[in-house]
């Protein structure tokens, strides 16, 4: 199953079972391969469950719900867990403890007849979505908002504190999204509905929250440990028996990735993208390693000049505005991909995981921890606004409280040195409600499966429990993963390409696209010219059609945020 939803709802609340046909047509793309749902009275509630299959063998061999009709459970589940039928035979055993016995990305709904009672999961990092409406004693559910907006009765307005936030972040951290009323289930948490309450229990952390770390070690030890669970983590990816292909790119994470799959899977079937006219980098580079691992390479060819026409689409997909440009790529590099595999592996964590960004590595080594200080420099290392910036923007929108007000996603443990807070921060937040998000979304619009197996919850453990310095070793980020290289992968090839894929937005923004962004953000047809300082708003387009200032993030942001508004708003 690839794509999930239902509702548990009082009789006065809840909709025809038949509405679960529009709401199942909604996530078609995450499961082209069948659908099936089914209902259930209990003595308070309606509830129906329905699902989307996506089938990885060839064979749609899920057509209802998992029902375990002797213990009168139900389950839908949206994951690559091998064997749902044993997580129900666990769920009897462990009760809500289920969860921990899980591995991998997964989102499920479990109806509970004898106790009436629902039981709503989520993975520990977050890569599958759930999204919740809770309304007059009734919960509603979906892998994706689109789904839930096809419910009879949800219609949610725009959230403006949630606006602000993604001025700041230039993402939505949870629960929040842009809709008020619909919220994210956490990553690592379940939530229970019973007799009339919820509970909601977070069940895993990011272990790089805790300010323990791990004593100095034997480098090479380290390193062989790393190697064998990452391994572990992969070997776990080619257990369905479907065949498995990855995204290449020019960075060590994804050739590594490659190396160990070769050792499980002939002719892996690789992609990578570039842009038409570009000079030879990045692409190049990834077509060098697929050869030397007799991959089978794919490489995805981007006209720029049509890119602008498509971001209604995109944005449609995405369910959100498509604020970081490399939603683009990935989006026609799954096209590609899914014409030849169900499943693709990516690189997708190692980053966040290992230390791989400058921004770790400044925090490393310089920058203190006030905490105003420490939350503007996190806000401009994401892309978005610095928050003097955003307040002199969007000054109308400011009278309530935001994110950077408030105590998650910075509640690291305050002895953690700076790299823990740095990593925790992105493992927590801008990880599943940024990356992940815009991978699932991307991907499964074209109906393919992607896993991250650095994201393994072991593997997490394992390198969190080393020192700071088998991270971020100098001025260098992912020092493990580039020792465990040197076993892997020819020295020729663990160099970073002089290029990477870089899409010309200030040249699009100066060009196609200057006509469109002024109508959407000067004229009075505009749904989000209200939310800004609109003299401080028409200086900076200004600035930047002229040449004077390069303001495309800013610009981007905000047109892709009107797009989101005319595009995945329901009237």
């Amino acid at each position: 199953m690839s794509g999930i939803a239902g509702w548990m709802a009082l009789p006065r609340h809840a909709p025809e079972d038949g509405a679960m046909l529009a709401v199942l047509e909604a996530l078609a793309h995450r499961g082209p391969d069948g659908k099936g749902a089914c209902a259930f009275q209990g003595a308070q509630h309606r509830v129906v469950l329905g699902h989307r299959q996506l089938s990885l063998t060839g064979a749609a061999d899920a057509p209802e719900p998992l029902c375990d009709q002797a213990a009168e459970i139900a389950l839908v589940l949206d994951g690559e867990i091998d064997n749902a039928e044993a997580l129900l035979r666990v769920y009897r055993q462990r009760d809500t403890e289920v969860v921990h016995h899980l591995s991998g990305a997964f989102a499920f709904a479990l109806w509970d007849a004898r106790k009436e009672r629902l039981l709503l999961a989520r993975d520990r990092f977050g890569e599958k979505p759930l999204y919740l409406c809770e309304s007059g004693g009734s919960v509603f559910f979906a892998s994706e908002i689109k789904a839930l907006l096809r419910i009879p009765g949800i219609r949610p307005d725009v959230d403006l504190h949630a606006v602000r936030d993604y001025l700041a972040y230039s993402y939505v951290p949870g629960p929040r999204t842009l809709f008020s009323g619909i919220r994210k289930l956490m990553p690592g948490s379940y939530a229970l509905w019973q007799l009339g309450r919820r509970r909601e229990v977070r069940y895993w952390t990011p272990p790089d929250r805790d300010a323990r770390a791990g004593s100095a070690a034997r480098a090479a030890d380290a390193v062989h440990g790393f190697v064998a669970e990452l391994e572990g983590a992969l070997t776990a990816q080619f257990a369905s028996g479907a065949s498995v292909g990855a995204f290449l790119g020019g960075e060590l994470d994804s050739s590594v990735l490659l190396a160990l799959m070769s050792r499980h899977q002939a002719k892996v079937k690789t992609f990578s993208a570039r842009l038409a006219g570009e000079r030879p980098g990045e692409a190049a580079h990834a077509a060098s390693v697929a050869q030397h691992f007799g991959a089978e390479h794919h490489e995805v060819i981007i006209e720029p000049q049509t890119l602008p026409d498509r971001l209604g689409e995109l944005i449609a997909c995405r369910d959100a505005p498509v604020s970081d440009a490399a939603d683009i790529p990935l989006y026609f590099l799954a096209r590609e991909a899914a014409r030849s595999v169900k499943v693709v592996l990516t690189a997708e964590g190692s980053d966040e995981l290992l230390g791989g960004r400058a921004q770790h590595v400044r925090e490393r080594f310089g920058w203190p921890l006030a905490a105003g200080d420490w939350r503007s420099r996190c806000v401009r290392s994401l892309g978005g606004l610095a928050p003097e910036q955003c307040d002199r923007l969007a000054a109308p929108i400011l009278n309530g409280a935001s994110v950077l007000d408030a105590k998650p996603p910075f509640d690291a443990a305050p002895g953690a040195s700076r790299l823990r807070r740095v990593l925790y921060f992105d493992q927590a937040s801008r990880l599943p409600d940024h990356l992940l998000e815009r991978t699932d979304r991307m991907t499964m619009a074209a109906s393919l499966e992607a896993r991250a197996p650095y994201l393994d919850h072991r593997l997490a453990q394992y390198v969190s429990a080393l020192p700071d310095e088998l991270r971020v070793h100098g001025l260098r980020g992912k020092w493990i993963l580039r020792q465990a290289a040197r076993a892997l992968i020819p020295k020729p090839l663990r160099k970073r390409p002089a290029a990477a894929l870089r899409l010309p937005l200030g040249d699009w923004l100066r060009g196609a696209l200057a006509e469109p962004l002024r109508e959407h953000l000067q004229a009075a047809s505009s749904r989000t010219r209200g939310y800004y300082n609109t003299a401080v708003l028409d200086r900076v387009l200004e600035e930047h059609l002229k040449g004077r200032q390069d303001h495309q993030q800013i610009l981007w942001m905000l047109l892709n945020l009107e797009i989101w508004h005319r595009t995945c708003r329901r009237a």
